[in-house]
């Protein structure tokens, strides 16, 4: 098995870093996994290996203000003074193409965890049919009244910090809400009944830190893009797509919210979805107890005609 560290210049000059893994045999396909808020590729090395081990190669890569992409510490949780969501978007396009460079032939699926969820179907509704198959972990359904509500929120805290202030009421809003209901051992135990992960995730400088009030813009205006029916409405109907989530998940609402994405896609014309909520397991389904699990079903739904 092969790992290959790569760096790539966007058009604005930002050097996003990224990371391309495969077995040593010929791959299957081609995934590309899109990480969360607050976190960086690295946390997925050991997903990236089992899904090489099945024969997929995995390219995955930081977004900006995250993880090695990050010039300094003081940028993390931060994508860009203007445009953030659109940089963002051309990284993810970017990574992909020098994934596909690497792995030429099958199937290329698009993986998105919590924000990376967000962006995946983002860049689906800006460019259909760029990927063969989409994958949402951990997801929410797009629009709603708390999304607009947070972005009034949002846009008031950058008129009183400016852009690259970082509110305690938009963390609390969003990160400090989610413990609610684990409360007792760290600020992180909505994350996995995994008490080993949720120590490394507190342990890891790279991870946890709060976001800054244009990137809170950013995601909730593109929370609202993504629940339009007329945009929705772009996704190719024939596109698989897989939703995953555990019902005591903050993020997804106990999968309430996977039901109404559910419900979204499919009433915007999605013929071929698949869901699913695994029992009492939390946000990170990736590090949760039941991870085996969670993949095995995973790697089953890609061997579809693969």
């Amino acid at each position: 098995m092969s790992m290959e560290e790569l760096t790539l210049e966007a058009p604005d000059g930002h050097r996003i870093a990224a990371r391309f893994r495969a077995a040593d045999a010929e791959a299957r396909g081609l995934v590309q996994v899109a990480h969360g808020l607050a976190e960086h590729c690295a946390r997925y090395a050991r997903f990236a290996d089992a899904l090489a081990a099945a024969g997929w190669a995995v390219v995955t890569h930081d977004h900006r203000g995250h993880g090695k992409s990050a010039r300094s510490a003081r940028e993390l949780g931060h994508f860009a003074d203007e445009q953030g969501w659109l940089r963002v978007r051309e990284d993810l396009r970017q990574v992909r193409a020098a994934g596909r460079e690497r792995v030429p032939e099958g199937p290329l699926v698009l993986f998105g965890h919590s924000m990376g969820s967000f962006i995946s179907l983002s860049d689906q509704l800006d460019a259909p049919g760029s990927v063969d198959r989409l994958v949402l972990s951990g997801s929410n359904q797009g629009g709603g009244a708390l999304v607009s509500a947070g972005l009034a929120a949002a846009k008031l805290e950058r008129l009183r910090q400016g852009k690259r202030g970082k509110s305690k009421l938009l963390a609390f809003l969003s990160f400090g809400s989610f413990n609610k209901g684990f409360e007792g051992r760290t600020e992180f135990d909505w994350l996995s009944r995994d008490e080993a992960e949720v120590d490394r995730y507190v342990a890891d400088p790279w991870c946890g830190f709060d976001a800054t009030n244009q990137l809170w813009i950013d995601l909730l205006e593109a929370l609202l893009d993504n629940g339009r029916p007329e945009r929705l409405r772009r996704i190719p109907p024939e596109l698989p797509i897989y939703l995953l989530a555990g019902d005591r998940d903050p993020v997804s609402q106990g999968g309430k919210g996977v039901r109404a994405l559910e419900r979204q896609l499919r009433d915007a014309g999605a013929r071929d979805v698949t869901r699913r909520l695994y029992a009492d397991a939390r946000h990170e389904m990736l590090n949760e107890t039941n991870r085996d699990e969670v993949v095995a079903d995973l790697v089953a739904w890609l061997a579809r005609g693969a």
